[in-house]
């Protein structure tokens, strides 16, 4: 792991880092020296590691004793873009604009990124654990749209992830590793939706085998996750990672 650059601001540290060919960012509080929880940070689809949602819970998780990590998953951000990415997300679109199950359209792109996204995280995870300022504590995952169909296979690949707060997706093509799923989750769900109907969302909180979740619906459309929301999976993560 090189780092390549580090500011501190309000009290958190942010270092940017390189892991072979995978870019990532590291917040951890300012001066942190021991090992704390760490959360695992995946961004939605078409952003990055420093979307400002991504930067915003990082920071506010960081500021709280928590370290957070986020990186580009493949094809998306500083990582080089394929050419067969290129063709399903412009088969993706043109299937959306003729009004196919946008669900079943997603699910295809995700699982063409999944393989390496489980990857990439658990490399990072073992990199960022071995950090004076991170150490081998308890781990979460937190990923809402995208980051929820790279992050179900994640954790459902990873022992190391205790707890995950996960939403914004359907189903498709996800039952088998949410059948895996254990750990504690909350699960956000928009009651309007327009990408993924609130029947595909339920479909996947069903299929989690967790005997410890918790749904969280809201009213309005796929971006608009109450801000109240970043409380609620800070006292989460608190609760189930110490």
């Amino acid at each position: 792991m090189r780092f390549t650059s580090q500011t501190s601001s309000d009290g958190v540290t942010e270092q940017f880092f390189t892991l072979d060919e995978i870019p990532g960012v590291l917040w951890t509080p300012e001066g942190a020296c021991s090992t704390r929880p760490l959360i695992l940070l995946g961004h939605g689809g078409g952003q990055h590691k420093m979307a400002p949602g991504t930067v915003s819970h990082a920071r506010r998780y960081a500021a709280e004793g928590f370290a957070v990590v986020a990186i580009d998953a493949p094809n998306h951000g500083d990582r080089p873009k394929d050419e067969e990415f290129g063709r399903i997300v412009a088969e993706m679109r043109v299937g959306m604009a003729a009004g196919e199950n946008p669900g079943a359209l997603v699910a295809g792109m995700h699982s063409y990124l999944a393989g390496q996204a489980v990857t990439d995280w658990q490399a990072v995870l073992t990199a960022v654990q071995r950090l004076d300022q991170v150490g081998v504590g308890p781990v979460g995952y937190c990923g809402m749209s995208m980051g929820c169909g790279l992050g179900i296979p994640l954790i459902a690949a990873e022992p190391r992830i205790r707890a995950a707060v996960l939403g914004l997706l359907g189903g498709h093509g996800l039952a088998d590793d949410a059948a895996r799923i254990t750990v504690p989750v909350q699960f956000l769900l928009q009651w309007d939706d327009q990408m993924v109907p609130r029947e595909q969302g339920l479909a996947l909180f069903d299929a989690l085998a967790s005997a410890h979740k918790t749904l969280h619906a809201n009213p309005g459309k796929h971006g608009d996750v109450p801000s109240f929301e970043v409380d609620s999976s800070l006292r989460f993560f608190t609760r189930h990672l110490g």
